[in-house]
């Protein structure tokens, strides 16, 4: 097996390619033959050392991947050799073969490429578990921050799908203007305009996802209405920030942080059985994959400093 690994803890350039055994194949594993992986903020966070991968977990970067099964566990009945499938990982898929347990994977969509399906898994499971623990549905106003990142564009999408009036937030016109593109209400340009303002001209949102974190905690709040949800995914904008509990208590609000890598398998299991039954069907002429960039795996610290240089619109995929 190849795979790309931080050789140590720090900027993209650590990303460095290794050889390794083959993955072992458990009873209910699949060995899958990766056409591409998905990179996402966690794989940035791991490489710098502030995100170690779950216990049992590869050490190398990589949530989500897809590809063509070449081996199966003795347990498995529902895969084939041969079958092209996505599936969602804990860590390792920043490499050429990967080891899943059978309840983690989903055919790849049809009217999907295969190397396109790479970005789908980890935004899709994210998305759908959010949506779930906000109770979001058709009627409601959401607001998603990072519209243009891989989480944010789906998002966008599923929610208008669902029913839902969609606001986003994205740098610059044009990253505004593409999340409208994909359905949204109104793009937000975070870099001159108040969402708060913005959003609370329309009534409020329902329900806000969110992977700032600290710096927007007390303006998400002011720009929920009575009730609303607030579900906190990411960090980028830091840890720790003040809470006002009385307008929490005064109107109601739930504020709600969720992870999905270090979830037992039955809970990932069951997300991904959701997703596969109330998201496969809206794939590709309601939600469709939205792929940036590819590049080689031997290139992962280029995808990294694109990752992050925040002109990224949908995902980065690497090619084994």
């Amino acid at each position: 097996m190849i795979f790309s690994t931080p050789s140590a803890p720090g900027g993209p350039e650590v990303l460095t390619l290794a050889q390794g055994p083959d993955p072992a194949v458990a009873d209910r594993d699949l060995l899958i033959r990766v056409a591409a992986a998905g990179v996402n903020r966690a794989d940035a966070l791991q490489r710098q050392g502030h995100y170690p991968p779950p216990p049992g977990a590869p050490a190398h970067p990589g949530l989500e991947v897809s590809g063509t099964v070449v081996a199966r566990g003795t347990a498995v009945s529902r895969w084939q050799v041969g079958d092209e499938v996505v599936a969602l990982l804990a860590g390792g898929g920043y490499a050429d073969l990967v080891a899943v347990h059978e309840s983690l994977v989903l055919p790849v969509p049809e009217g999907v490429s295969l190397v396109d399906a790479g970005g789908l898994m980890e935004a899709a499971c994210t998305v759908w578990s959010n949506f779930q623990a906000a109770d979001a549905r058709a009627g409601q106003t959401l607001l998603v921050h990072g519209g243009s990142g891989g989480v944010g564009s789906l998002a966008i999408q599923v929610g208008v799908a669902m029913g839902m009036r969609v606001f986003a937030t994205a740098g610059g016109p044009a990253r505004a203007a593409r999340c409208e593109e994909l359905g949204a209400q109104r793009g937000i340009d975070h870099r001159t305009e108040d969402f708060v303002e913005v959003v609370r001209e329309a009534g409020g949102a329902d329900v806000i996802l969110d992977v700032i974190g600290a710096a927007y905690l007390e303006r998400n709040l002011r720009a929920l209405r009575t009730e609303g949800t607030l579900v906190v995914i990411g960090m980028q904008g830091g840890v720790k920030a003040e809470l006002n509990l009385g307008a929490v208590l005064a109107r109601r609000l739930r504020v709600i942080g969720t992870t999905l890598r270090s979830r037992p398998l039955e809970d990932k299991a069951a997300i991904v059985a959701g997703v596969g039954r109330d998201i496969w069907p809206l794939v590709p002429h309601a939600v469709r994959p939205l792929t940036h960039a590819t590049y080689p795996l031997a290139r992962a610290a280029e995808a990294h400093r694109a990752l992050e240089s925040g002109d990224v619109f949908g995902k980065v995929l690497l090619l084994p």
